[in-house]
């Protein structure tokens, strides 16, 4: 039993993650499907956050009322950074760049995200890096490997894969299907701008939950402020066109609320926990589990078609990606080792000092006894 608890603790961080990347893979064929419908993407981004701060806020309220630390100016103004970071500006260009290409080529073009925040968490001392060791070297050259990956997508096209479920189906240039050079790297661009703002956003969190380690009021603060910020930006983008701001009961009202829920809201809340133990690159790190799923789905329910160049590229940003997996285990592995190594002679000291007080008050009690004979 203590060893199946032990299994589950030590899985807990990839279901997780994975968890999330299904989620996320949903978001993206919704999305794409309400952008195609016409939705705004600015809009759209409001009202995911809208309904994420409506979901998660009273769970907040409730859960962290004994626990939830006084807000600081330093904190306050961490958080309306958060908002804008990922909410607004990832988020706005991440689906701008889905309109210029497809849903599976903005999920793989993502992928250079886990490098981004590698370079990064390096950058402000989040993660160590040791040239001489394996994985640090594996963690490197999988890095190298995602942005080269993310270039092969971007640039070679190569034959058209001909899917059973896609034979026949005829695609014009800047469709869902075919995209040319010139909206590939117009997109590549967008994604790749928000990929960085995404990465920084993931540095800050894990940086504010240092001083403020209460996930779920984080996550409604972000997701709250990520709503004000929106709305002023959707405004701005969107002045005199009023029509975009109506919902009905179809697929945009659909996207909007399962990913305020799941993509918002949970995300994250659960990368939050998970950033505390295993750091921003390791949640970062499966993103290519997104790309999988996405690819699939939306060749299956977009009918979006496949071509070798950006499979190829999708294979090597999967390698490369993994490397980094592996890389980030074995730092895991070490750094539970020495902190057992840093227990284990603490304990046997205090034991040590146990015996010796014990040892210490017997000599002081026999004298006094043979005083008192």
């Amino acid at each position: 039993m203590k060893n199946l608890t032990e299994s589950f603790e030590r899985a807990k961080p990839f279901i997780g993650v994975i968890f999330m990347q299904v989620g996320l893979a949903g978001m993206d064929v919704l999305s794409k499907a309400a952008l195609n419908q016409g939705m705004s993407n600015y809009v759209f981004v409001v009202y995911r956050h809208a309904v994420a701060t409506i979901v998660i806020g009273p769970f907040a309220v409730i859960l962290d009322r004994k626990v939830r630390p006084k807000m600081t100016r330093s904190t306050f103004i961490k958080i309306l950074l958060l908002g804008l970071l990922e909410p607004v500006i990832d988020q706005n260009l991440y689906f701008l760049g889905m309109k210029y290409t497809t849903a599976t080529f903005a999920a793989a073009v993502i992928n250079i995200l886990p490098a981004i925040t590698f370079v990064m968490a390096c950058i402000v001392r989040l993660e160590k890096v040791t040239l001489r060791s394996i994985h640090s070297q594996a963690k490197v050259v999988g890095t190298v490997a995602t942005v080269a990956g993310a270039m092969i997508m971007t640039l070679i096209r190569g034959p058209l894969i001909d899917l059973f479920w896609t034979r026949g189906k005829a695609f014009a240039e800047g469709s869902t299907g075919g995209i040319n050079l010139h909206n590939s790297i117009k997109g590549t661009l967008m994604i790749t701008t928000g990929a960085f703002s995404w990465a920084s956003f993931m540095i800050l969190q894990a940086i504010t939950l240092k001083t403020y380690p209460v996930e779920l009021s984080l996550t409604a603060w972000i997701c709250l402020f990520g709503t004000i910020e929106g709305a002023i930006v959707a405004l701005i983008m969107e002045r005199g066109n009023a029509t975009v701001w109506a919902l009905h009961w179809d697929t945009k009202l659909l996207a909007a609320v399962y990913s305020g829920v799941f993509c918002s809201g949970l995300t994250y809340y659960i990368q939050g926990i998970i950033m505390k133990d295993r750091g921003p690159v390791f949640v970062t790190a499966f993103s290519p589990l997104c790309m999988v799923i996405v690819a699939v789905m939306s060749s299956t329910i977009l009918k979006e078609q496949m071509y070798l160049g950006r499979m190829i590229g999708a294979i090597v940003i999967v390698a490369g990606l993994y490397l980094v997996v592996w890389g980030k285990s074995k730092d895991h592995t070490c750094s539970s080792q020495t902190t057992d190594k840093q227990i284990i002679p603490v304990k046997q000291t205090i034991e040590a000092g146990s015996n010796e007080q014990v040892s210490i008050d017997q000599e002081v009690k026999q004298p006094m006894q043979i005083i008192e004979l």
